[in-house]
């Protein structure tokens, strides 16, 4: 079923990094609920791309963040089993670093949410694009 308003929506997307370690949330809600990601959501009327991504890693994981470098582009289209398109996203992904203490703690839509090593991901279900995004902010970071 298209949704009721059928124009594409922004969102952000944060690749969180404490030293060599990447943070991923569980995602609680719809689309891709149960499946592990960066934090992220919707881009709010009036709010600026880089205050979005700050306020949805706080929100989801209780985390201050400092933004590092230029954000990246990623666009997401659902299709339903008729072929038809039904959710559309832009994203902006965000490259980010966490204090060397810093502990997550889920809240929000996040079901779960922890630091990894990069090549740990393979061991959960994730995103589209996720590993490739992990590789990209990484290399903003440093």
């Amino acid at each position: 079923m298209p949704s009721p308003d059928p124009r594409p929506r922004i969102g952000v997307s944060v690749g969180v990094w404490r030293g060599d370690e990447v943070l991923i949330v569980e995602r609680s809600g719809d689309p891709f609920g149960r499946v592990w990601s960066f934090p992220g959501g919707h881009l709010e009327w009036g709010e600026s791309l880089d205050a979005a991504a700050r306020r949805e890693v706080m929100e989801e994981t209780g985390l201050e963040i400092a933004i590092a470098g230029a954000p990246l582009v990623h666009e997401v289209i659902l299709a339903g089993d008729d072929g038809a398109t039904v959710r559309h996203y832009v994203l902006i992904v965000f490259a980010a670093t966490a204090a060397a203490g810093a502990e997550p703690v889920a809240a929000s839509d996040a079901v779960s949410a922890r630091f990894i090593r990069p090549e740990q991901i393979a061991d959960f279900p994730v995103t589209p694009g996720l590993a490739d995004f992990i590789a990209r902010t990484r290399a903003t970071v440093g």
